[in-house]
């Protein structure tokens, strides 16, 4: 007597194996998409830029999905940011003319947790090595808007010699918020991006959404490529008719 195994059942599982991978893979990217990108431009007052200066106070941490550090700040500040060389990538009237106003930092902290791009971007434009404990940092950037001990900067310089490093992915403010009341009216852009969006698309979030895509579709292949192994093992297995 010979048994025949049915074949729908074993198609059921291979698919249902194979869209099991698909969502535990869209389910471990889902952090590393812009909309979720750790500590985003839209977190951060991007309507002020500040000033602030001081020493580099701890070890802090060189890595993704941003380096940190924190910094000691100076006893008296400037009123605005000192004459600096602005980094090439933010030399343009639009966003030089704004770094160079930005007003100085006036909250409460004496020390504040400075957050900066990942290594991969830093070490391209200026810095690339962790920034050593009592080292010279200034920096012009954003207040975060639940923490006011967070600062993220647009641009820092570091060292004796001022070293300059661009800190916008995009390589333009995420936002060109309204110029001090001591700038000029002229120095005003008329294409700035003024919204939440455009600021998490300028973000790195944004640089890295290739490289998220890639390894979500390296997942889909496989998977289905598993899938598709699986269905036709089991069918074949079902197809062969063994005797009793």
């Amino acid at each position: 007597m010979s048994v025949s195994i049915p074949t729908d059942r074993p198609r059921r599982l291979g698919l249902l194996a194979t869209a099991t991978l698909l969502a535990a893979a869209a389910i471990a990217l889902v952090p590393a998409s812009p909309a979720a990108a750790h500590h985003g431009w839209d977190g951060f007052e991007t309507s002020e830029l500040r000033y602030i200066s001081g020493t580099v106070s701890s070890e802090g941490t060189w890595g993704d999905p941003h380096s940190e550090f924190d910094v000691t700040l100076d006893a008296e500040l400037p009123a605005d940011t000192p004459e600096l060389p602005i980094p090439e990538e933010l030399s343009g009237p639009e966003d030089s003319v704004r770094v160079e106003a930005a007003l100085a930092y006036d909250g409460p902290h004496d020390e504040l947790e400075i957050i900066i791009a990942p290594p991969w971007w830093s070490s391209s434009n200026g810095l690339d090595r962790p920034l050593e404990d009592g080292e010279r940092f200034q920096g012009v950037g954003y207040i975060n808007s639940t923490d006011d001990g967070l600062f993220r900067p647009v641009a820092f310089w570091y060292g004796d010699d001022n070293s300059p490093v661009n800190q916008v992915i995009g390589n333009s403010l995420p936002v060109r918020a309204p110029l001090p009341g001591g700038a000029q009216e002229g120095d005003e852009p008329t294409d700035a991006p003024s919204t939440a969006e455009d600021a998490v698309a300028a973000d790195d979030g944004g640089s890295q959404t290739w490289a998220v895509w890639a390894v979500f579709g390296s997942v889909v292949v496989v998977a289905v490529a598993g899938g598709v192994l699986y269905v036709r093992r089991r069918t074949g297995q079902g197809e062969r008719s063994p005797d009793a």
